[in-house]
């Protein structure tokens, strides 16, 4: 076998290799591969992470498990109640790793940027400082394009996108003029990969955050940033869904039976990905890392894939459920 036969089986080989891989995993390759050999989460251990939208879903659970390795917490979010139950939960769950006061419960809107340096200066007052700033506060939307009202538009924007934006760069801010090694984080989600139907401007917004933050990786602040991207994630988020109509939510609940990654597991990942300060991560079910992996690399074969699975079948995949036949 000549030489080049060689490089061609083997750069064959690869491919094939990679493709069953990402068919199996519930992650990137190099996410899966940190969590067997990069830094453990308990390297974290001692720091100061605020996380927004920390009372439920992939938040509360990103908290508890880092209240697990000694991490000290800021938790926001609009909801005390839940909040309050949040910090007890990563008390019980740190094994005293953690004291009361390690754990500060902030209520806070999102939608209220001209407080958020207030809010900033509160967590380094309690704290001293910040180390990471996980920006996890968001919400999703289901709705046709054609039928979205554009203050809809408007509204999902703002707080999932200019919110964001606005508390990084006080963030950003605080650390150059502290010199601190900081690191800032955002919960983008696969429609930054994939624009799947029935969320438009959800899929636009994460969209918008990558352009924001992958810039932000390219200027030189030495800080770290991070883009993690769970796919579909057995949380409450349908409830609290933008709809095509502004002030209504799609207020359906996820399927008992739909596939999706334990929200559980997805912060575990999420946490491996800030102990290793990873530039972009995903996280998801199988097939739906082929279909992140296909349409992160490969654009050309993603629209023959969507062409061949069909939009019925897409959607089916992103609600957790499986493919319908033709």
């Amino acid at each position: 076998m000549c030489l080049l036969s060689i490089v061609g089986f083997c750069f064959i080989l690869y491919y094939v290799v990679q493709l069953c891989v990402f068919y199996y995993l519930d992650s990137d390759l190099e996410l899966y591969l940190l969590s067997k050999l990069g830094k453990p989460i308990s390297t974290l251990q001692g720091k100061v992470v605020w996380i927004t939208g920390a009372s439920s879903g992939i938040g509360r659970d990103l908290a508890i498990i880092l209240a697990t390795h000694g991490v000290r917490l800021c938790i926001s979010s609009r909801k005390l109640p839940e909040l309050t139950k949040v910090k007890q939960e990563c008390l019980t769950a740190c094994g005293g790793k953690l004291h009361d006061d390690d754990i500060f419960v902030m209520p806070m809107d999102m939608l209220e940027i001209e407080s958020h340096q207030k809010y900033f200066d509160k967590v380094v007052d309690h704290f001293s400082t910040v180390d990471i700033l996980v920006n996890n506060a968001g919400r999703s939307q289901r709705a046709e394009w054609n039928t979205i009202q554009l203050k809809v538009d408007r509204e999902l924007f703002e707080l999932d996108v200019f919110a964001v934006i606005n508390l990084s760069r006080i963030a950003l801010n605080y650390f150059i003029e502290n010199s601190v090694k900081g690191h800032i984080a955002v919960t983008s989600s696969v429609t930054g990969l994939v624009a799947f139907p029935n969320s438009a401007t959800y899929t636009a917004a994460k969209h918008a955050l990558h352009g924001y933050f992958e810039t932000l990786q390219n200027e030189l602040f030495g800080i770290d940033v991070s883009i993690f991207c769970p796919g579909p994630t057995a949380t409450n988020f349908l409830q609290e869904c933008f709809t095509n109509t502004p002030g209504e939510k799609f207020n359906k609940p996820v399927g008992s039976d739909d596939k999706r990654l334990t929200s559980e597991r997805c912060a575990e990942l999420y946490a491996i990905a800030l102990a290793n300060k990873t530039p972009f991560s995903w996280a998801g079910t199988r097939p739906m890392n082929f279909i992140f992996y296909i349409g992160c690399y490969y654009p050309n074969l993603r629209r023959l894939l969507i062409r061949f699975l069909g939009i019925e079948n897409i959607d089916r995949l992103r609600n957790g459920r499986p493919l319908k036949a033709k």
